[in-house]
């Protein structure tokens, strides 16, 4: 559907987005028209979240990227109700024929039957076992959870195989899972990463709006530790001049809720993200807008964004290093460390596998 893709302007409370702009594959547009009825001080109707059953075939994606400690991963949803206005996965929105901006934070993607996919890829005896990645591109533990349990299923297969797995995440219900994460961790099969962007409420209200407020994730932090789930703090994304000044207080608060490593990912803003967040500052931090995008232009060789491997995720030049250095030196005092230990691989065991038809192919000996 293409209606809704277009310019329109006008901040929808509890979004992150400022506006839907066009959906880059499709063949049509729309274009706005004053019939005369605007202004009659009548509010819009609240943006409601609609959510869509998809039935996948496979779930696990493989990657090659020299930027991400990881091969494999698997996200339970398409687009994420937190509506982070900095989030790179927008874009992937259009793949769908639907927009980058409020369309991706409020018509999402349910993979209903993931957990059974999950199993069948798992029985496969051509999967290699490294560590999956859970909830990459858009949060696994975002609020639609609650009622959809896709993640839930996910780890339960996860935890019966004996698989490792890493979760990254900004959403205090990652601790529902405590009974399946814990046990999990005894036998050294999960990491859980918490991202955090700011301590400041007032600037995480406006910037990720339904995500976990700052102090419940160090709260978070807390409870995965106590339950002997290891925790790194993920300082992502670091943003210029809003951001950049907390790196040491973010740290600090790290360490004192018992992560025990930490790392940061300077702000990405591929394709329509770039667009998207610079209306975004120019609607809530208009005197610091320009300051920001400079920034950004002086550690990407002048442009807002640069995809090159081994650049994308921390920039070059001046300033660039000087946040490496910044980030360094504060993680060291903190006494945190890079990376957490490495998951064991060695416990998987395969599921069995579905019996099949005769007709389908070839049955099991016993």
């Amino acid at each position: 559907m293409t209606e809704r893709c277009g310019p329109t302007r006008g901040l929808a409370r509890g979004r992150g987005a400022t506006h839907d702009p066009y959906a880059r594959f499709e063949p049509t547009r729309s274009e706005p028209f004053d019939d005369g009825w605007e202004g009659d001080g009548e509010a819009p109707p609240p943006l409601r979240t609609e959510v869509t059953v998809e039935h996948p075939r496979r779930v696990l994606s493989w990657n090659q990227s020299p930027d991400v400690p990881f091969e494999l991963s698997l996200n339970p949803y398409r687009g994420c109700e937190h509506g982070c206005a900095y989030c790179f996965a927008r874009p992937a929105h259009a793949y769908v024929g639907l927009s980058p901006g409020l369309d991706f934070e409020s018509r999402l993607f349910a993979k209903v039957g993931a957990a059974e996919c999950l199993r069948r890829e798992l029985a496969r005896p051509s999967h290699r076992v490294t560590p999956l990645a859970l909830g990459i591109n858009t949060d696994a533990y975002q609020p639609v959870e609650r009622d959809w349990r896709i993640t839930r299923q996910l780890l339960e297969v996860l935890a019966e195989t004996g698989h490792p797995v890493s979760i990254v995440t900004k959403s205090a219900l990652v601790e529902r899972d405590l009974d399946l994460l814990g046990p999990m961790a005894e036998r050294g099969l999960v990491q859980v990463a918490v991202s955090v962007t700011t301590l400041d409420r007032n600037l995480s209200r406006r910037l990720e709006p339904r995500a976990a407020a700052p102090q419940r994730r160090f709260q978070t932090i807390q409870r995965l530790s106590a339950a002997g789930v290891p925790v790194s703090l993920l300082v992502a994304p670091l943003i210029p001049v809003l951001t950049d000044g907390e790196v040491e207080s973010l740290l600090e608060a790290g360490a004192a809720a018992g992560a025990v490593a930490a790392g940061y990912v300077l702000l990405r803003l591929p394709r329509e993200v770039a667009p998207l967040f610079e209306d975004w500052l120019r609607h809530h931090h208009p005197l610091k807008a320009d300051h920001v995008l400079q920034r950004l232009r002086e550690a990407h060789g002048g442009k807002l964004y640069d995809a090159t491997f081994g650049h994308r995720m921390r920039g070059a030049g001046a300033y660039a290093e000087l946040l490496r250095q910044r980030f360094r030196l504060a993680r060291r005092r903190a006494g945190l460390g890079g990376r957490l230990l490495e998951l064991d691989c060695s416990q998987f065991v395969p599921p069995a596998r579905p019996r099949q038809r005769r007709e389908e192919g070839q049955l099991d000996l016993f």
